[in-house]
């Protein structure tokens, strides 16, 4: 009889940053590399923007839809927050039921939402960062789609997300697209592998017949 060998447990990353600091791009250049890598797709009550589709970037809801779906009992939200006066939610069962099947998740997520999944799943945090405020701002207001004072609140939130660096396991400057979204695929292959190394240190050789 052939003893069984311990199946990696999947593993939840989650990536953060401030508004304008390209985390959506860089996701969108990392996730066609890692097809086996499932992506939780975030409610909220924000209006779409050009080019993105429900359920494909968030799933787009009204805000009572919001409250009633985070009010949902056992299920509804993993973590929620409320972020430039829109509400963003995460679902419980869609993360939990990938996970339970050996799917490694990505979760797209503000601060306050990663502060409140710390303690509740384990997690890889990675924090993706603007080269600067100057950039930072010139992205902003390159967007096109929001007013001054949007751009202006968005900015001062951004330096306030900033202190919350050390919190997180990653770092990713997203100065060249390019070299960002390396960066971010050699994370998630990095931890995979830690994963592998992890159970395989737990066997003991050699395997009992």
């Amino acid at each position: 009889m052939t003893a069984a060998v311990p199946q990696s447990p999947a593993l939840l990353f989650v990536v953060s940053a401030p508004s304008g600091a390209g985390k959506s791009t860089l996701l969108g250049r990392v996730m066609p590399l890692l097809p086996a890598l499932g992506f939780s797709v975030s409610h909220t009550t924000r209006a779409p923007r050009p080019g993105e589709q429900s359920g494909r970037e968030y799933h787009f809801v009204s805000r009572d839809e919001f409250l009633a779906l985070r009010d949902q009992q056992p299920a509804g939200f993993l973590e929620w927050a409320e972020v430039h006066g829109n509400l963003y939610g995460t679902s419980r069962a869609e993360v939990e039921g990938r996970l339970a099947a050996g799917q490694d998740v990505i979760l797209d997520i503000d601060v306050q939402g990663a502060r409140q999944l710390r303690g509740l799943l384990p997690a890889v945090f990675i924090f993706i960062a603007p080269p600067s405020a100057e950039e930072l701002s010139r992205r902003l207001r390159g967007r096109g789609t929001e007013a001054e004072e949007t751009v202006r609140l968005r900015l001062a939130n951004a330096r306030q997300e900033l202190l919350a660096v050390p919190e997180y396991d990653y770092l990713v400057v997203n100065e060249s697209l390019d070299a960002a979204a390396d960066q971010l695929h050699a994370i998630i292959l990095a931890e995979r592998s830690r994963q592998r190394r992890d159970v395989a240190g737990r066997l003991r050789w050699p395997l009992p017949a």
